[in-house]
């Protein structure tokens, strides 16, 4: 992780205006529990990325909840967005996934390519839904299956 740290500081210096802290992953996690709202931006490489970003989407009661981006600023190589969970292997098929996390991926997507009307009504879309508490997946404490709540979502974002 050395090469990390090092590359990390030779970027930040780049950007001087932008305060940055450099922690061991452990110390993030007990950071993220204890403060989080002391984290805008974290960087991270794919190993600790993963186990912060499992860490921050418990803290919000879910990682059905969670997006994520690998972001490529330059855009001359591709981004990746994706809920945090990744694909779910073990759940594919079941109708249990909640999709939020890949709607509001999906929503991030589309900011980060300069379609903010479209990101903002499709994450008001899925807050809408979460604000009427039905219908909710079993991690959100619902019974509803992934295909209703991906459904519900799309009724929202046609309504005018």
């Amino acid at each position: 992780m050395a090469f990390w740290d090092r590359v990390f500081a030779e970027v930040s210096g780049d950007f001087p205006d932008i305060q940055t802290e450099s922690l061991l992953v452990d110390a993030a996690c007990m950071d993220l529990i204890r403060r989080p709202e002391s984290f805008d931006v974290i960087v991270a490489s794919n190993l600790f990325g993963d186990i912060l970003t499992d860490m921050s989407a418990m803290i919000t009661g879910s990682l059905g909840l969670a997006p994520s981006a690998n972001l490529n600023p330059t855009k001359t190589y591709p981004s990746m967005f994706e809920p945090v969970h990744g694909s779910a292997p073990d759940i594919s098929g079941k109708g249990v996934a909640n999709p939020m996390a890949a709607i509001f991926a999906g929503a991030m997507m589309l900011e980060f390519l300069g379609e903010v009307e479209a990101s903002r009504r499709l994450e008001e879309s899925v807050v809408a839904v979460l604000s009427d508490g039905i219908p909710l997946t079993a991690d959100l404490g619902g019974s509803a299956k992934t295909h209703e709540v991906g459904n519900a979502v799309a009724e929202r974002l046609s309504a005018p």
